[in-house]
């Protein structure tokens, strides 16, 4: 077997292995974990210039693919950090999945097509690749340190910061003060067991084997799922040639025999010619689990990705679920640490992730218990079930776009809430291509990446009174106008509103809705819209739902994020 090796990423010095020792005794925010979700996180907090420490007990990333999925809401995370460039490298964009029974015959696909928020909807991916450029773009930020090999003995949380026990490879220890802690440390959590609060759920008895190949044997560029009774599998193509496949492990066959050269081999053969050419990178055995967090959030330590919840693989879920969290706490820890916002707005966190993060954990494990159904009567029954469901052309839609994956909508926390189920509030706003002075770009790159004042066809500073501007500008909003792409140049707006043209889907969103302001969060969650002559009311309303404080410094993006 080998060791995948995965192409140089220039990396600043200070996060090599080598780099363990902790040079700070007093930042604002340590993060536990420096996997996609901890390194997301310091991203986010870094880009606003928040001082950062992430520690890891491991003396370097994880080297071999774990998540193999990536959707269009964590691609546009790393638009707003400045990194999907980097990240695309390592994707295959708008993958196909495909549901076939035991002989091969297909019983759903799944290909959606639109990229609403700017991006492909199903992306494959090589997680360590990816990995490595979230934590080379921390290089960019002086505020934020990575220390390898240390880990978080205990906590010690008071009213006004946390003191962190950490102890390092060679056995030294060191206590650094925090005002927050993020547990973004794994299913294993230390974090959360110190933190004392409960993983419910349940982990299934099934085990599954995954077995990473180089050098794809297949070489064809989407994937499948097995609903095979005889053994459910999947086969996924993923960038850089490597091919996974996962095999449910029955119960008379022990780790050990699944382990060997020789069964491994076996499982590959219905799929590969010549399984002993394969060029095994890593194999494991391991089992599904359904859990979540009875907290997120205790005082000043938060829980994030699996620390948070875990979930099985086949939505391909438990990554983004976890880019979303970092997604969503990101912004609110740097307002409150700036002091533009009180502490209550992390209580947001929780009401606003933990619906959703449960609503995947169900999805994917109703998927799971339908795809790895092994008696042959029961298998038989989906089948004919699943192929009477193509011949209807509405429900086939439904499969096929990916309309049944739950979409975060927020009906309460750092939102004013609407009335109405077509209400757009609490839903993530499109990301089309707009027009600006210099030529068309996606929306979030023309008008930032912190908070949005949105107005169609409107001066903001002209429909906004004195208090509601002057709470606007303390936030560091971005006040925005759009017009038709025609207008740009032509009309005269005041230097701190950005104009923007419209190419259509905006005009075609507004048309749908009767307000003409939206107001957008860092995340590009709509926070409360509103017609143009009470965006003043809104504004002093929503102010209130964002604790926000009448001081503060507007945490400023610092280095370069086109």
């Amino acid at each position: 077997m080998s060791d995948l090796e995965i192409p140089p990423v220039q990396l600043d010095p200070s996060d090599t292995p080598e780099a363990s020792d902790v040079a700070g005794t007093r930042v604002d925010v340590v993060i536990v974990g420096a996997g996609p979700v901890g390194l997301t996180l310091a991203n986010i907090l870094g880009a606003r210039g928040i001082k950062v420490l992430v520690v890891d007990e491991r003396a370097a990333l994880i080297d071999y693919p774990r998540g193999v999925g990536i959707d269009d809401e964590s691609l546009r995370t790393f638009q707003s950090i400045g990194l999907v460039a980097q990240v695309q490298l390592h994707t295959v964009p708008n993958q196909i999945l495909r549901f076939v029974n035991g002989k091969g015959r297909l019983l759903a696909e799944i290909a959606p097509g639109g990229n609403d928020f700017g991006w492909p909807k199903r992306n494959g991916f090589v997680q360590p690749l990816v990995d490595a450029e979230l934590l080379a773009g921390l290089g960019r930020h002086a505020s934020v340190e990575t220390a390898w090999q240390v880990r978080m003995e205990t906590f010690e949380a008071g009213r006004e910061a946390v003191t962190v026990r950490l102890k390092e490879h060679g056995g030294a220890v060191q206590d650094v003060t925090a005002r927050y802690v993020v547990g973004c440390d794994g299913g294993r959590s230390t974090t959360r067991q110190l933190l004392g609060t409960t993983f419910d759920g349940t982990t299934s008895p099934t085990r599954w084997v995954v077995v990473d190949i180089e050098n794809d044997p297949l070489g064809a560029p989407n994937s499948y799922v097995g609903a095979d009774p005889a053994r459910p599998f999947a086969s996924i193509s993923i960038a850089h040639g490597i091919r996974r496949f996962e095999f449910m492990v029955m119960p008379d066959e022990p780790d050990e025999q699944v382990e060997s050269p020789e069964f491994l081999h076996g499982l590959l053969a219905p799929f590969v010619p010549r399984p002993a050419e394969a060029s095994i990178i890593r194999h494991r055995v391991y089992t599904h689990h359904s859990r979540i967090a009875g907290t997120f959030r205790k005082g000043r330590v938060l829980l994030a990705g699996d620390a948070a919840h875990l979930m099985p693989v086949w939505q391909g879920q438990g990554y983004n679920s976890g880019i979303r969290d970092a997604t969503n706490l990101g912004w609110k820890l740097a307002a409150v640490v700036s002091g533009l916002c009180g502490e209550d707005l992390l209580d947001t966190y929780d009401a606003e992730r933990r619906g959703h993060a449960k609503a995947m954990i169900d999805l994917s494990t109703t998927v799971g218990r339908i795809i790895s159904i092994r008696n042959r009567p029961l298998a038989w029954l989906r089948d004919r079930v699943a192929g009477a469901a193509s011949l209807l052309p509405s429900l086939k839609r439904y499969i096929v776009e990916m309309r049944f994956k739950p979409m975060p909508r927020y009906e309460s926390g750092a939102i004013v809430p609407a009335s109405g189920p077509q209400s757009p509030v609490g839903r993530l706003f499109i990301q089309p291509h707009v027009q600006t002075a210099g030529g068309t770009a996606l929306l979030d790159d023309a008008i930032g990446n912190w908070f949005v004042v949105l107005c169609w066809n409107n001066d903001p500073t002209a429909i906004l009174d004195k208090d509601a501007l002057d709470m606007w500008r303390r936030l560091g909003a971005r006040l925005v106008a759009i017009v038709p792409k025609e207008q740009i140049g032509r009309t005269a707006f005041p230097p701190e509103v950005v104009v923007v043209g419209d190419l259509g889907p905006l005009k075609s969103w507004f048309d749908a809705h009767t307000e003409s302001v939206v107001f957008l969060r860092p995340d590009r969650c709509v926070a409360a819209v509103s017609i143009a002559q009470q965006a003043s009311d809104m504004s002093r309303r929503l102010a209130r739902a964002l604790a926000a404080s009448e001081s503060g410094r507007a945490p400023v993006e610092v280095g370069d994020h086109g």
